[in-house]
């Protein structure tokens, strides 16, 4: 691919102020700042995993709770996301990740589809994760694949340690999205698509 896959998003509202930087094809590099000490451990996972290069920088209504910033940081990199990618030229469009940590087991299958969608099937059977309210996991995703416009399935197919479980779905996103975006030497810059556009 010839052009630079980058994006620089800032958005605000009057509950968060958010600036992302996303670069798709670098080296895992990130610096992350949301306020959310175990947040910024997942999306910084994310960029690693991803080979993603991502600078977040969130300010959030944290008195009142962490769900405006989770939320409005996943809408926010899937519109960074969505603008780095562009017409999707080349890419391999889908990826599957089975991922590992310890006794954790989660899936991820990725669709650059177009079409936006979550599908959830992560149980958790504590309430937080340090200060995090395990329910915002489910809320971020959902966010970053509707403002991205990809299919998301997470599935979880084993695990006990909500850290592990949390932290096991965050990579098997990266690596699947990893692979979805990559380029295809096969394509020839085609759309990956019978229908020409996605």
């Amino acid at each position: 691919m010839d052009t630079a896959r980058t994006a620089t998003i800032h958005r605000v509202t009057s509950e968060t102020d958010i600036t992302i930087r996303l670069d798709l094809d670098g080296t895992g590099q990130s610096r992350i700042a949301t306020g959310i000490g175990f947040f910024d451990h997942m999306l910084t996972a994310l960029a690693r995993h991803g080979m993603f290069d991502l600078d977040i920088e969130a300010k959030g209504d944290l008195h009142i709770d962490f769900h405006h910033t989770v939320e409005d940081t996943g809408i926010a990199l899937g519109q960074a996301f969505v603008r780095a990618i562009g017409d999707k030229r080349g890419i391999r469009r889908f990826g599957h990740a089975l991922v590992p940590l310890d006794e954790a087991l989660s899936e991820v299958v990725a669709d650059i589809s177009g079409r936006p969608y979550l599908a959830w099937a992560v149980d958790f059977t504590r309430d937080k994760i340090g200060e995090m309210d395990t329910e915002l996991f489910e809320e971020f995703f959902r966010a970053f694949a509707m403002s991205a416009l990809v299919t998301l399935h997470v599935t979880q197919k084993a695990g006990r340690n909500c850290h592990h479980i949390a932290e096991a779905s965050f990579k098997a996103a990266a690596r699947a999205l990893r692979m979805a975006t990559e380029a295809d030497p096969r394509a020839a810059g085609a759309i990956p698509s019978t229908k020409g556009v996605l």
